[in-house]
């Protein structure tokens, strides 16, 4: 089975991380190197935010997300976002994602965070709304058509 850890617990996995992530997500932001992602995710904080978690097994880490002030240059409209979810091809429809987004979405909530934001493109939209997230707006970043979603995370 696997659990979720602080990403400071596990300092060895952030160049394999920042790899994945830069991979993942360079559609999205064309700009950004390897060697930013790792500085970002070293920047990262335990208790605060901004900070990262990894789903982990005894094999190595799963996946990953973040929570982040700002998740775009363009979008500095709300905060804070839920951020980089990624989960490692081989571990995906095991319910990690849902793991990771529902234990952001409570560390947030233990932050005193009201709202939480996050934006993706309109192929996931439907996962999100299926575990509570409403679209709030339409964006266009560039040449990708994306939504911002939002969700409320029981702290008033």
């Amino acid at each position: 089975m696997w659990r979720i850890v602080n990403l400071h617990d596990r300092p060895g996995c952030l160049p394999a991380l920042a790899a994945a992530h830069v991979q993942a997500f360079g559609t999205l932001l064309p700009e950004w190197t390897l060697e930013q992602a790792e500085a970002e995710l070293r920047a990262q904080t335990r208790d605060a935010i901004p900070c990262s978690w990894l789903a982990e097994e005894a094999r190595g880490w799963l996946g990953s997300v973040s929570l982040l002030h700002d998740d775009h240059e363009q979008i500095r409209g709300w905060s804070p976002w839920l951020a980089s979810l990624y989960v490692a091809p081989e571990a995906r429809g095991r319910g990690v994602g849902r793991a990771l987004v529902a234990h952001c979405v409570a560390q947030a909530a233990a932050l005193g965070v009201p709202h939480l934001y996050l934006y993706c493109e309109p192929p996931m939209v439907a996962w999100y709304e299926s575990l509570g997230w409403q679209l709030h707006a339409q964006l266009q970043l560039g040449p990708l058509a994306i939504r911002v979603l939002r969700i409320d995370t029981g702290t008033a």
